[in-house]
């Protein structure tokens, strides 16, 4: 549970009435765009529904009932968490944003290519452009749900295409065990089989500017021992 002085309010107004509850602004965030939300009992500082939080002032079971119909505070909490807005101070949105900025920067450096010279763009040259333009960053949506719309503000100063590339990779058996994790990691793995030699043969399809850095790993664990060929490119 996060402390009173850490935790800034959530609200949602309902019906013409308005019902606060005191949170964990990051893991506020994390429970909007994450698949495996953390624990309410870990983002809430109370477990309580306010109709103002900094006097105190509870709300009702009757007034949960009216408005949300439940008066179980922890249903009426992930409502407020979902659709309410949440109270940031400047310096809060300013560290959050900052950090699904990097997050943003990491995801289109490892997606796309640029078109002219089929090469990814540098994180800097990404960052650059993002400032140029002014992107606006919603500390409160995945930085996969705000790529695409970024992309499209970069495209008129920065050439750039979102691409995926399938890649065969054909390896002994002795060195299945540690790589299928990390090809695993990379991106998808479309088809796998074994040989009658013995030896492992998939298809992976990974974003395309992190194709330098998949070929590096995979010489890596092989020491060289690894047969791959480059099927095709997707752009989007």
């Amino acid at each position: 549970m996060v402390s009173l002085d850490d935790a800034v309010i959530a609200r949602l107004d309902r019906y013409g009435e308005r019902f606060e509850i005191f949170v964990s602004p990051e893991l506020a965030s994390k429970f909007r765009e994450a698949e495996e939300r953390p624990e309410l009992s870990e983002i809430l500082a109370v477990e309580e529904v306010f109709k103002d939080a900094h006097k105190g002032d509870r709300a009702s079971s009757e007034q949960l009932m009216e408005a949300f119909g439940t008066a179980d505070v922890m249903k009426v909490a992930v409502i407020i968490l979902e659709k309410g807005e949440i109270q940031l101070t400047t310096e809060q949105r300013k560290r959050m944003q900052e950090e699904k900025r990097k997050q943003i920067i990491s995801l289109i450096s490892r997606n796309c290519i640029n078109p002219v010279n089929k090469t990814p763009h540098p994180p800097q040259r990404i960052e650059l452009a993002m400032e140029e333009v002014k992107v606006n960053i919603d500390p409160f949506r995945s930085a996969e749900s705000q790529m695409n719309d970024i992309i499209k503000e970069l495209r008129p100063i920065l050439p750039i295409r979102v691409e995926t590339a399938q890649i065969a990779v054909k390896t002994e058996a002795a060195h299945y065990g540690k790589l299928v994790g990390e090809i695993r990691s990379f991106g998808k793995v479309i088809r796998e089989e074994w040989t009658k030699g013995g030896e492992w043969v998939c298809i992976v399809e990974i974003p395309a500017g992190l194709q330098i850095d998949f070929f590096d790993m995979l010489n890596s664990r092989t020491h060289g021992e690894v047969q791959t060929r480059l099927l095709n490119q997707n752009d989007h």
